[in-house]
């Protein structure tokens, strides 16, 4: 790891930053909506415009680097996060906010797949996956930081909106300042949805309900904390706690699911956060169960995609399992872009409640599909499955290529630890 942190401290330190500006708009937006006046539909449809920016960009952004490099491509897209962040406050209007989602939406997404192409080229193969951990564990990191730093000033002032502008244009310093070459890019050609769904049914169908989650609690969980009455440093740490739990259940959700049926993992913990959110719905006028339940729901939901795409790389070869990562990140931002859509309805409908009970179906949804799907076929024995990778459900095309990397070079190597090994002759040991 130390060897890691030597060679990509740069990009991890910029990416900490980035998500630092991140983490905090989605927060900060949702809170200062509702001072706005923004009703729960119009911040329902301004959250999803983000995800429809980020599945632009993921599509969009390889033409661009192709076009003008790397760093052009990441300056670029800096300059317009930038100036995103601080018209928000300048402009308090609900189609601006739209457009202006849409575009940090799309930058977002140019900026992860530039920085991620860095991180894998700046990886050797027997550190490709400590080095994809340590980006996972930093991104995390931002975002639970990032929810602190909105105690810092009113969120219905200027000042908040320019301390996550500067941090997000501090944070290419490190980034385009390093001696790192620029990579090679080159993206495969994703799967069709049909090859998928053949391949992986329960991946297909889990990927697309997890974008929906995903982007719920990324978008909607300060729209709901305020509609619920909770000031802003409560909804500060309940979205902590979110991805808190995200982060710490990540490597104990990948140990099991490394020694067991993942679809018995699946549905094991998608019933544990089903059950979590319907604990939230009823005992929500106490806040120590909020968050612990919300610890539950991150820590289920986020460890979630790494291993509904562990799963679907059990029934594909070697050979394929890039172009199925890229059908997948495409089929969970069309999740994602519905996810808030959903979730703000059933609110203005139900009341804030409706938030938990959006997140519990999906995750019940999830549950009962992988329990009908073991009963489709049988599972592979545990030494014919692939590792778990870790990876954040908001990553690029290439964080899900570079796990998939890792997955692909850790199978390579058990193959040829087994093949290394002596024959067994009876009687050899006493």
């Amino acid at each position: 790891m130390g060897a890691v942190i030597k060679n990509s401290w740069a990009l991890l330190l910029g990416m900490f930053m980035l998500m630092l500006g991140n983490g905090v708009q989605s927060t900060l937006l949702g809170i200062r909506g509702a001072h706005e006046g923004f009703s729960t539909g119009s911040m329902s449809v301004i959250m999803a415009a983000y995800f429809v920016g980020f599945l632009g960009g993921s599509q969009m952004t390889p033409w661009l680097i192709r076009r003008v490099g790397h760093v052009r491509v990441f300056a670029a897209l800096a300059s317009f996060v930038s100036a995103a962040l601080i018209l928000y406050a300048f402009a308090p209007y609900e189609f601006a906010w739209l457009a202006l989602r849409v575009v940090v939406g799309f930058c977002f997404s140019g900026i992860f797949v530039t920085a991620e192409s860095w991180l894998n080229d700046s990886a050797e193969n027997e550190t490709r996956g400590q080095a994809l951990s340590a980006y996972l564990i930093v991104q995390m990191m931002g975002v639970v930081v990032a929810q602190y730093l909105l105690t810092l000033a009113d969120p219905n002032g200027y000042q908040l909106f320019v301390i996550i502008s500067v941090a997000v244009s501090l944070s290419f310093a490190p980034i385009l300042l390093s001696v790192s070459p620029v990579p090679m890019f080159q993206t495969t050609k994703r799967m069709s949805f049909r090859q998928l769904f053949q391949t992986s049914p329960l991946g297909f169908v889990g990927i697309f309900l997890l974008g929906g989650i995903f982007s719920a609690l990324f978008g909607m969980t300060a729209v709901y904390g305020t509609e619920a009455g909770l000031n802003v440093g409560r909804i500060s740490t309940f979205v902590a706690s979110i991805y808190l739990g995200g982060m710490l259940c990540q490597f104990p959700i990948g140990w099991a699911s490394d020694r067991m049926d993942r679809r018995l993992l699946i549905i094991a913990i998608t019933a544990l956060g089903t059950l979590a959110c319907l604990l939230a719905f009823w005992c929500a006028g106490s806040f120590a169960v909020l968050l612990a339940t919300a610890f539950v729901i991150g820590g289920v939901s986020n460890p979630l995609y790494s291993l509904l795409l562990a799963y679907t790389n059990d029934y594909l070869g070697h050979e394929d399992m890039a172009a199925a990562s890229g059908g997948l990140i495409f089929i969970n931002g069309l999740g994602a872009i519905a996810g808030p859509l959903v979730v703000g309805w059933m609110m203005a409908q139900f009341g804030p409640g409706a938030f938990f009970l959006f997140i519990g179906a999906l995750l019940a949804m999830t549950s009962v599909y992988a329990f009908y799907r073991t009963f489709r076929r049988e599972a592979p024995t545990v030494d014919e499955t692939g590792v778990y990778t870790p990876i954040f459900a908001a990553g690029s095309p290439v964080a899900a290529e570079v796990a998939q990397e890792v997955a692909i070079y850790a199978d390579l190597e058990a193959e040829n630890a087994t093949d290394s090994k002596p024959p067994y002759h009876e009687g050899t040991f006493k």
